[in-house]
């Protein structure tokens, strides 16, 4: 399959350069994900691999991190630090320099006296809250971690709150994965992706969740929950909200966007499973898509909507 843009809404096209395909800027990585903009560069991680790489313009890729401990999302939180979900330490961990292993702040390893499963993804809001899922995928194999077994009652959604306690805020999930708040952060989409089963996903069983679902959001309390989107082929892993509230989610063919109400408005349709994506380059405007042993570069007139968020608290 050939890299390809598919048009449903008109509108799309003033968010994406179709005219343009997705530029890869890293390849021979085993599984990418967890993208994010730090500074002047990408930082994303090889997972079975154990690194966390870095891209920049001027340098090409190199290595982070020698030892990301099976790492997956990453984020930043309000004074730029990265924070990252840990598969192999099951935590989730700051660092005031990526590429220092030392510099380590365990922001949750534990819930109810017990280990996490594997953190996945994590996001930061604007008050400074950490909200973390916790699917099994770490510990399901040796792959993406260390087999384990699972001593949580479920794969649940965290929030840890302000005075540093852990809350569970959803706890009626299969697999949840990928989350991100709309630009006034009163909403919060979360990624179920159930019907998959991780590292080497040998088979989808559609009978298991490959949707997002949308909650209200009132301090560390979720409310409705309802479906706002079914994804397929494949499940939705990572997504973003863009500064319109335009929701982006990886797919098994690549992006979709999705208009406020769950409709499809276009794909970036890419040649492998895809796993994630960020804003970032230069004006925050550059799509960057870990998919597989690639990370590709798509520009786009979109921003991510928690520099909107943050922006509002300035």
């Amino acid at each position: 399959m050939s890299v390809a843009y598919e048009t449903v809404d008109p509108l799309f096209e003033s968010f994406v350069d179709i005219t343009t395909p997705p530029e890869v800027i890293a390849k021979g990585c085993k599984w990418t994900e967890g993208p994010v903009w730090l500074n002047d560069g990408l930082y994303f991680n090889d997972i079975p691999n154990k690194k966390m790489l870095r891209w920049t313009e001027r340098t090409g890729v190199r290595i982070a991190l020698e030892n990301s401990e099976f790492a997956n999302g990453n984020t930043l939180d309000l004074n730029g630090q990265m924070i990252s979900c840990e598969h192999g330490g099951r935590r989730v961990v700051r660092r005031a320099v990526p590429e220092d292993s030392d510099s380590i702040d365990v922001i949750a390893s534990r819930f109810g006296g017990k280990p996490l499963n594997s953190p996945n993804d994590v996001v930061v809001r604007s008050d400074g809250s950490v909200w973390f899922t916790d699917p099994p995928y770490g510990i399901n194999s040796d792959v993406e971690g260390y087999l384990a077994n699972s001593e949580q009652a479920g794969c649940f959604v965290y929030c840890v709150s302000t005075d540093g306690r852990l809350h569970a805020v959803a706890t009626d999930f299969d697999k949840p994965n990928g989350l991100a708040f709309s630009p006034d952060e009163k909403r919060l989409y979360i990624a179920d992706s159930g019907a998959i089963k991780g590292a080497s996903f040998p088979g989808i069983d559609y009978g298991l969740p490959h949707h997002i679902r949308v909650f209200d959001v009132d301090g560390v309390t979720l409310s409705g929950g309802e479906v706002f989107a079914e994804i397929h082929p494949g499940v939705p892993d990572g997504l973003r909200v863009d500064h319109e509230g335009y929701v982006w989610t990886s797919a098994m063919d690549g992006i979709r966007c999705l208009d406020t109400d769950g409709g499809l408005m276009g794909k970036i349709i890419l040649p492998a499973a895809t796993s994630n994506l960020c804003f970032g380059g230069e004006y925050g405007a550059d799509m960057f898509i870990t998919s597989s042993d690639k990370v590709y570069r798509v520009r786009t007139t979109r921003r991510d909507a928690a520099s909107v968020a943050r922006a509002g608290q300035a």
